[in-house]
């Protein structure tokens, strides 16, 4: 049985907050990031949360990431637009180019916004759900460092590559996808390390390409679907694609060009995608046959040994309803704990916490 901790959501907020003016953060740009790891921990994705934290904080310290700009636009059509995310943090220029994009559907039915420039985003999710929150469909991608293994060499120039898509449906209902195209993001393996616990066989592979279990061991992460025998060439594909999307698009670097994971000898010039669709300037009753669907689906008859069949969106939904029946987030105290080592490394006031009921 592990005791956990229960953070209020504005305390997380304002904890992140705290940290980032610490090291000169614009409040603004502080903020941004705060709603984005806070929401991803308030959905349930530990790995993108909190635990991001001391990597923003750093790159921010060591002059890696700016803090000092704002986005500008490069170059722009009524429906598109190049962005320079002129080295800010990832949620910053995430933002800046989901509300351009949300901005030029509205006028044109769909806005495609491309940045360069730009650094780690945390949760795709968080942007393509800023689209939906105006009635319409987003979708968002990075490309990210080199760390996935497929299936016919022992390493490759592709990393975790995520993609996210949120669409409305009716009565506040959503269709919410946000995933790597690897086995599973990074963030798992690192939250699995901090808590102490081995890794599923098939997340991530050491330098030689072998599957491991032990997360300090594993040095590259198996693409979506695994082997090629179990169709993790899939994943290869939708990893590129991205690539393509991101990287090649918008003039940033791609592939095997991207800097190492939390490296700081160089500028990130990570490459994003942002695409939001006026879902009313196709056929109409888009949210009602979205409901349909997800009705049908969610109806169906669930596997042995499954309660009920869900569909993307439908785990956070119950995380959020679980935060907030609990009065914040459930923490493991190790995460606490990270996060009161970095709050005297930054002296400022650590995280308030209330303990919750022992889980296992």
């Amino acid at each position: 049985m592990v005791s956990r901790s229960v953070v209020a959501v504005e305390e997380m907020r304002q904890f992140v907050v705290r940290a980032m003016l610490a090291v000169g953060t614009k409040k603004e740009h502080a903020c941004d990031l705060a709603d984005l790891l806070v929401a991803a921990d308030y959905r349930g994705h530990f790995s993108h949360g909190l635990n991001r934290l001391d990597m923003y904080v750093h790159d921010i310290e060591v002059g890696v990431c700016v803090c000092d700009k704002e986005p500008t636009i490069v170059k722009e059509t009524a429906a598109t637009a190049l962005v320079d995310g002129n080295n800010l943090l990832g949620p910053v220029v995430g933002k800046f180019c989901t509300d351009l994009a949300i901005k030029k559907a509205k006028e044109t039915g769909v806005g495609w916004v491309t940045a360069r420039a730009s650094n780690h985003f945390g949760i795709a999710g968080w942007y393509a759900m800023r689209a939906m929150e105006h009635g319409m469909m987003g979708l968002a991608f990075t490309n990210t460092s080199p760390l996935m293994v497929p299936t016919r060499a022992k390493m490759t120039a592709l990393g975790t590559n995520p993609i996210a898509c949120a669409a409305p449906a009716k009565d506040g209902d959503s269709f919410v996808l946000d995933m790597a195209t690897t086995a599973v993001a990074l963030g798992k393996l690192e939250i699995n390390d901090r808590k102490g616990l081995d890794i599923p066989l098939g997340w991530g592979c050491d330098d030689k390409g072998k599957p491991t279990t032990k997360p300090s061991c594993a040095k590259g992460l198996m693409p979506l679907g695994g082997t090629e025998e179990c169709s993790g060439y899939k994943g290869y594909g939708l990893a590129m694609m991205v690539e393509i999307f991101c990287g090649i698009l918008g003039g940033a670097d791609f592939g095997p060009n991207i800097r190492s994971w939390k490296g700081t000898e160089r500028e990130a010039n990570l490459g994003q995608c942002f695409i939001v669709v006026d879902t009313s300037a196709f056929a109409p009753g888009f949210s009602d046959r979205l409901s349909q669907l997800a009705s049908s689906l969610r109806g169906m008859e669930p596997a042995e040994g499954e309660e009920q069949v869900l569909i993307p969106g439908d785990p956070e939904q119950k995380h959020m309803e679980k935060c907030d029946q609990l009065g914040g987030i459930e923490y493991h105290p190790n995460q606490i704990k990270f996060a009161n080592d970095l709050a005297a490394q930054l002296k400022i006031q650590p995280v308030k916490s209330a303990e919750a009921k022992e889980s296992a």
